[in-house]
């Protein structure tokens, strides 16, 4: 929650976190910028709109607990370049940086909420959609894996469950690792490139599925799929923050996510129909669908090379001479984006990341409580979701009947991820709400594992994986807390890629979860669900704790100086990104 504590110097002030959750004290004239105590936002508002007080005169108001957080606006006045000697270091920090927004920038630009919201719209046409229906490739991609299971896939190639997982396990564990490169690959040549040369890369190797003949082909398609689709996740991510501010972008990657899961449910129905092909030019069903959805990709793939622009200013090119945005549109972007977090313009769209900025961020240590969150919360859901097909099958449902009923739990996964993630950001909680998540899988774990119907009981076993697998889901809500955290272009870009191969290191554990010596009724595996259920929880507990102990700190540190060493602190300080003493971690 946004939060106000006293400063031991003044009964009647109290301190305030900003519209990016990263101070409670936020640098203004040389001073530290804080709030009057006083009883209602609206007084809050006519001290800032009458400047009263010349230290409060250059923040935005923002994120008041007691009204509407979301309802934030940056096109009027009370925002932190109104002070004159903020937005003059902030140009020099963007021109030194080569910003490509930084003819844009303006601290006197004002704008109306109309002609925002006008621009948002706009912004989720061209940007969001695209990046969703990107997003809907990579899924088709990775996941048709467990409808060709539903087709006899393993018996067809002579391979059994431990050979499916392993792999998965290659496929998980080089996708791991070539996340951070193709993240700075990315960073350099600019996500409008390298996405879709990805995508065209991967979409080759994803119809190539087509004639594997046995373990080694298997084993090859799954390591080269792994290796192109790794990073792809965080550039996106990266690409959409060019667009959106720091308390809209999560709700986006729910939508982003959603896309998943709405791939999931079509590619379903889709596998329905073209499974049906077996022997159609002597091929299995499973290979037709490797092939076709395979085609699907790469068309999407070619497509992107003319639908990304690389930023919300670059737009114009010869197949698009007209652009996205108007002039005064690339202004609204640039300029909104950067009165809510000015540290989006310390580094262009293509500039690398240096070995000493890469070093920096990986030992972050202040993120890891956020990466380790990432390992295992997603473990038990990733585990049953895999082995979802196989144990339909198992309880004799037969291959057709067996992918629609995979369909029931993802609608409801997405109504819980848009909610969960919105009411995140509505309050500006995020470790409590997202302890819904292990709250959930607790007690469906518990069934699976201790009670004897598990994969006796036809329907009451299919009813409990569809309630676990239909729980909430806050994998849009860590990306966004990692990015608010990370207070750095630098940062934000390696915690993106370390976060995701965080999680894809638990994925690896979850294709590890079920083994062949404890099927078919997997006890062992079930247990270690449960248990890492309850482990999940208490890491999210864990972490909310630790960063309001940190915040802590930091203010009693910071509020113990003078305001003459504050100053001397902003001008002389060698800690950068959240390692200032200024920052707060959101929680």
């Amino acid at each position: 929650m946004s939060s106000f504590s006293k400063k031991k110097d003044d009964a009647n002030v109290v301190s305030f976190r900003t519209a990016d959750g990263t101070s409670d004290d936020e640098e203004v004239d040389g001073g530290i910028l804080y709030y009057h105590n006083y009883e209602t936002f609206s007084e809050r508002e006519q001290l800032f709109n009458n400047k009263k007080d010349p230290v409060v005169r250059s923040l935005s108001i923002s994120e008041p607990s007691f009204e509407k957080s979301k309802d934030l606006f940056y096109g009027g006045k009370n925002h932190v370049f109104e002070d004159p000697e903020v937005a003059e270091h902030y140009r020099q920090v963007y021109s030194n940086a080569g910003y490509e927004g930084r003819f844009h920038f303006d601290p006197t630009f004002q704008w109306t909420r109309e002609q925002e919201k006008k621009l948002l719209w706009k912004i989720e046409y061209k940007a969001c959609f695209w990046a969703c229906f990107m997003f809907f490739a990579l899924q088709l991609d990775r996941g048709n894996i467990s409808q060709a299971l539903s087709d006899n896939m393993l018996t067809d190639l002579n391979l059994t469950t431990n050979d499916y997982n392993t792999g998965q396990t290659i496929f998980l564990t080089v996708f791991l690792l070539s996340e951070l490169p193709s993240q700075l690959i990315a960073k350099k040549m600019g996500p409008d490139r390298w996405i879709p040369a990805q995508m065209t890369l991967w979409s080759l190797v994803a119809i190539s599925q087509s004639f594997i003949s046995g373990k080694a082909s298997f084993f090859i398609t799954r390591g080269l799929l792994g290796f192109l689709e790794g990073g792809f996740i965080a550039e996106i991510v990266s690409w959409l923050s060019y667009f959106y501010t720091s308390s809209e972008l999560p709700l986006r990657l729910s939508f982003f996510w959603t896309s998943g899961t709405l791939t999931t449910i079509g590619s379903s129905l889709i596998a329905f129909v073209i499974l049906r092909l077996r022997n159609v030019g002597g091929w299995e069903g499973w290979r037709w669908l490797f092939f076709i959805e395979g085609l699907v990709t790469l068309v999407i793939g070619i497509a992107s090379f003319f639908k990304m622009p690389a930023s919300p200013v670059q737009t114009k090119t010869w197949f698009r001479p007209n652009g996205w945005f108007t002039e005064f549109e690339e202004k609204l972007i640039v300029n909104r984006v950067l009165r809510d977090d000015p540290s989006k313009g310390d580094m262009h769209n293509r500039q690398a990341v240096s070995f000493k900025q890469l070093g920096e961020s990986l030992l972050d240590y202040d993120l890891w409580p956020l990466y380790l969150i990432g390992l295992i919360s997603y473990i038990p859901t990733n585990a049953v979701s895999s082995y979802f097909t196989l144990n339909l099958r198992q309880l004799g449902f037969n291959t057709f009947y067996t992918n629609l009923l995979t369909i029931p739990p993802n609608f409801v996964h997405i109504i819980l991820l848009i909610s969960q993630t919105w009411l995140t950001e509505h309050l500006n909680e995020r470790s409590l709400i997202s302890s819904l998540q292990p709250l959930w899988v607790i007690p469906c774990g518990a069934v699976l594992a201790f009670w004897s119907g598990t994969l006796h009981n036809v329907w009451g076993t299919y009813a409990v994986l569809v309630i676990l697998l239909s729980g909430p889901y806050i994998h849009a809500i860590l990306v966004g807390w990692c990015s608010r955290n990370s207070n750095a272009v630098r940062t934000r870009t390696v915690s993106a890629a370390v976060y995701n191969m965080f999680v894809q290191g638990g994925s690896v554990i979850a294709s590890n979860v079920y083994r062949k010596d404890d099927a078919p009724y997997y006890k062992r595996g079930n247990r270690v669900i449960f248990v890492l259920s309850v482990i999940s929880l208490f890491l999210i507990l864990g972490t909310k704790a630790y960063y309001m102990w940190r915040n802590k700190r930091r203010e009693a540190i910071f509020n113990a100086m003078t305001e003459e060493e504050r100053i001397e602190y902003r001008k002389t300080t060698k800690d950068k990104g959240n390692k200032r003493l200024d920052f707060r971690f959101a929680h």
